[in-house]
């Protein structure tokens, strides 16, 4: 009887190993593949993304998870760059087992992964990429996100330095890639509008070190503020170079300068720093507290819009799977019907749906480095 047993045990192996099968445990785990920075010189974002959906991923799981079934997340390694977020996506798009996922965070990555899950029909929500073009070209209904857009984001900027600000002459100074060129566009042709001038751009690329000679043309045209649009690594580091010229006047920048390495890197310089964020913990509404004293208690620190984003994303992915299932066109397809606010998903960000794009609309604030501490800044009405 033994011996019997221990053949027909080894068929179904067999069988198993031959068609595929999974494990009957996996059927009460719904896979979500995360694609972020966890290592490199961007790794901090890649951090923050990863603290809110961890404080969302708990919540979930003691709650009983989605309809019973647990929520895991699968880490997804893409340094912020193009070539290793192609890789990253080829691993998600071919793993049946995850359902979505949630990334890119830089625009780039975005950018390179998408034409990979929209071959293979999984659906990608972001919470933190924001070049404009992602949902109009490449998303083909596949992409969602819950951040505003560069389009929006640099015109909210030049209205912001000459209302707030009242800033007359600005130099631009942009990291040469999607996120950067984005941004100096949108912001350029608004400020034009507005009558701001424009007094010179300049560019640099991903890992510079040294910004002297771009600064110092922009020095001769007298701007009484600089646009850095880019990360907070090289942003920093001008910061810094630019107070050493000289240059103590305003600096500000998109929602790429928010993060605590910023300040850290550019010491004192980095005082007089604009930047907006779709999120400021310090004006969210009293129903936000909770969490946010959950992710300080956690963490340390204080709730930055990446990681507020990336909270309400998987409470978006949960609420959409437990109406529809763990399918991915189904998902995709629940995600589409959050389309006007009266069917909006409404987290710790707001309230959130989406165009035909997948994009959303939410309004900026402004954040500003005053005393080497991020605290907000004036808002404009």
């Amino acid at each position: 009887m033994k011996s019997r047993c221990s053949g027909f045990l080894g068929l179904i192996f067999g069988i198993v190993l031959i068609f595929g099968m999974t494990p009957a445990t996996s059927a009460d785990t719904i896979k979500i593949g995360v694609a972020a920075p966890f290592t490199g010189s961007a790794a901090a974002y890649g951090d923050n993304i990863y603290d809110g959906l961890s404080l969302k991923l708990k919540e979930i799981n003691d709650a009983g998870g989605v309809n019973g079934d647990k929520i895991k997340l699968v880490k997804g390694d893409d340094l912020c760059e193009a070539k290793d977020a192609g890789n990253v996506a080829s691993k998600f798009a071919t793993d049946k087992s995850i359902v979505a996922v949630i990334g890119h965070v830089c625009s780039s990555a975005t950018l390179a992964g998408m034409p990979i899950y929209v071959r293979a029909k999984i659906p990608v929500i972001s919470a933190t990429s924001t070049n404009s073009i992602i949902g109009k070209e490449a998303g083909k209904g596949w992409f969602f996100r819950n951040c505003y857009i560069d389009d929006y984001q640099g015109a909210f900027l030049a209205a912001y330095v000459k209302k707030v600000l009242e800033l007359k002459q600005i130099g631009v100074f942009y990291e040469n890639n999607d996120y950067g060129i984005g941004l100096k566009k949108t912001f350029v042709e608004e400020a034009k509008k507005l009558g701001i001038k424009i007094i010179g751009t300049e560019g640099y690329m991903k890992g510079a070190t040294d910004f002297s000679p771009q600064l110092t043309k922009l020095k001769a045209g007298k701007p009484d503020g600089i646009f850095i649009c880019g990360y907070y690594q090289e942003g920093g580091l001008i910061a810094g170079q630019a107070r050493k010229l000289g240059l103590n006047i305003a600096l500000f920048g998109a929602d790429g300068l928010d993060n605590e390495d910023y300040i850290k890197i550019g010491g004192k310089a980095a005082d007089g720093t604009y930047c907006t964020v779709p999120f400021l913990a310090a004006v969210a509404g009293p129903e936000a507290k909770s969490v946010i004293d959950a992710f300080k208690a956690k963490t340390g620190r204080d709730i930055d819009w990446m990681a507020a984003n990336a909270y309400d994303c998987l409470g978006i992915l949960a609420d959409v799977i437990a109406k529809v299932g763990a399918d991915r066109q189904k998902i995709r397809d629940g995600l589409a019907g959050y389309n006007s606010l009266e069917k909006a998903y409404n987290g710790l960000t707001g309230a959130t749906f989406f165009d035909k794009n997948g994009d959303c609309s939410k309004p900026a604030a402004v954040k500003m480095v005053k005393n080497g501490k991020f605290v907000p800044a004036q808002q404009m009405q």
